[in-house]
């Protein structure tokens, strides 16, 4: 829904932060709803940037909603802390949104590295609120995402997640649902990391000698369509943020006809790799 967001977080590769002034207006939200309803879609995965920021947010999800839609919100949880969001979370568990929340650490330090002091106390304490409210306990979904503090493959997510669940009921009573495991994708900000750090080439490389194949049936290019936020189209976020078109024929939203998306060829290049590397990686973690 835009590039605004309260963070800037150095392996972001939407390179989101607070000023970015690049929106989802009203007439794309539309034109996605008309999409949702037309095409009967099941799912919308709303990201960001912080997707909450967007003024139509709050409309977009309580349309799909009223649609039966099951909606994604992909929250980077301090935002539930920012001016005007105090009741975001009410809203998201009233609407039963699922959350998928980024939480690259267990570990304070860790996300201090990544995201920021600060960061990981109001985390914290957004977990604990949507606890309170259901999610992560009952039938309110709350998710997880790992992200690598720098230029290696995640760990494998199943031992992970049970590492994270200890670490986050002893220390803090917090509960969730599932754990993902999302490799760092070598484009944007962190693309420019690694080639400050003279690592771009080596990481591309490892990326590449980890190709498995079994990951390549699960990946979300197959059945997800991307939209920016001025309703450009894409075959995955990852290919948005590159300006990589959609290899099908419509360019935009407002031109698509769904049903000529079956069968469509996907673009694709080398940043794909780190969709395939390892256990793979995808909008819901490992994929073998």
């Amino acid at each position: 829904m835009g590039k605004l967001c309260n963070q800037a977080c150095q392996h972001c590769h939407v390179e989101a932060g607070p000023q970015r002034t690049e929106n989802m207006e009203l007439t794309t939200v539309e034109a996605c709803l008309r999409l949702a309803r037309d095409a009967k879609i099941a799912v919308v995965d709303i990201t960001g940037g912080a997707p909450e920021l967007n003024p139509h947010f709050r409309y977009f999800v309580s349309e799909l909603s009223h649609c039966g839609v099951q909606v994604i919100d992909r929250c980077n949880l301090t935002v539930l802390w920012e001016p005007g969001q105090q009741d975001t979370a009410e809203f998201l568990a009233s609407h039963e949104v699922r959350i998928i929340a980024s939480l690259p650490c267990y570990s304070e330090a860790n996300v201090r590295k990544q995201r920021g002091s600060g960061v990981f106390d109001k985390s914290i304490r957004a977990l604990q609120r949507l606890n309170e409210l259901g999610y992560g306990k009952g039938a309110l979904v709350l998710d997880l995402v790992y992200n690598p503090t720098g230029a290696f493959l995640p760990p494998e997510q199943s031992a992970l997640e049970t590492t994270y669940k200890k670490r986050l009921r002893e220390d803090f009573g917090i509960h969730f649902n599932r754990l993902f495991t999302l490799t760092n994708m070598p484009i944007k900000r962190f693309a420019q990391t690694l080639i400050r750090q003279g690592a771009y080439d080596e990481y591309l490389d490892r990326l590449t000698q980890a190709f498995n194949p079994s990951s390549v049936d699960g990946l979300m290019c197959r059945d997800l369509i991307s939209v920016g936020y001025d309703g450009t189209l894409y075959d995955c976020d990852f290919n948005q943020m590159l300006e990589i078109p959609l290899a099908a024929q419509a360019k935009t939203i407002f031109e698509l006809d769904y049903k000529s998306l079956e069968g469509a060829p996907i673009a694709t290049n080398r940043h794909c790799f780190g969709c395939t590397a390892g256990s793979g990686s995808s909008c819901t973690g490992a994929l073998a």
